[in-house]
């Protein structure tokens, strides 16, 4: 999400969010269960959204699920392809200095998507507060590594540090693609657009022989990410 580098080991804090976190009440469950709902059916009226591969997402385990960026429509399209009952333990990954930079967005970020904020500026335990949520049974983190949103619609560098975090370990990568989104809501535009969606979900990768110190190791994650990513986006020409 937007000027999301993974670059930095950014801490996981934001006091709002975790009272609203910390309660995980009811209530709170049953808002964001309906306003999910909403947005479901808002996708496939108004952009026809299609989803193919549910098959491949491993929902008895925790996991990850990466994708191309280059919408705000990216992370509400990816908890579409979960079960809504897994939506309250789904958690987009989004910059805490754009997505939690006031109360009204921190709520709103938490109560409607379940955002999980990463400060880029402080701290160095961000991939350790990752470790911890995918420990929990039936967790999903869900990434953007390109960072920020694609200016042009095309697929960017994957940045290091989904690599790193799952470097060493037998947590499920999913690998999927947005097509559309771009021209649906690009950056710079306040309303998205009735562009037909597709969404493409891969089969999961572990990488449990690769040390997250190795940097050639990581390096080599990150780009058999991406490939995989783009070779789902490439279905589209096919």
């Amino acid at each position: 999400m937007d000027g999301l580098t993974y670059e930095h080991d950014g801490a996981l804090t934001w006091p709002v969010v975790d009272r609203l976190r910390g309660s995980h009440g009811p209530g709170l469950r049953l808002l964001r269960g309906a306003i999910q709902m909403t947005m479901r059916m808002a996708l496939r009226t108004y952009n026809r959204l299609d989803i193919e591969g549910r098959e491949n997402l491993p929902l008895r385990e925790s996991f990850v699920m990466v994708c191309n960026h280059s919408s705000h429509l990216d992370a509400v399209c990816l908890l579409a392809s979960l079960p809504l009952r897994q939506v309250h333990h789904a958690f987009p990954v989004a910059a805490a200095d754009y997505f939690f930079s006031t109360p009204l967005r921190a709520v709103m970020s938490t109560v409607a998507v379940n955002g999980l904020p990463l400060d880029r500026d402080h701290g160095a335990g961000s991939l350790d507060g990752f470790r911890t949520l995918l420990a929990a049974p039936h967790s999903v983190l869900i990434f953007f590594p390109e960072g920020t949103r694609s200016r042009t619609g095309e697929l960017g560098r994957f940045r290091s540090g989904v690599a790193r975090l799952v470097a060493g370990t037998t947590t499920p990568v999913v690998p999927c693609h947005l097509s559309g989104a771009f021209e649906a809501w690009p950056k710079g535009h306040s309303i998205p657009r009735p562009v037909p969606l597709r969404l493409r979900i891969g089969r999961p990768r572990v990488f449990p022989t690769v040390s997250p110190t190795d940097r050639d190791g990581v390096r080599c994650i990150s780009s058999q990410l991406r490939d995989d990513v783009a070779a789902l986006g490439a279905q589209d020409d096919q």
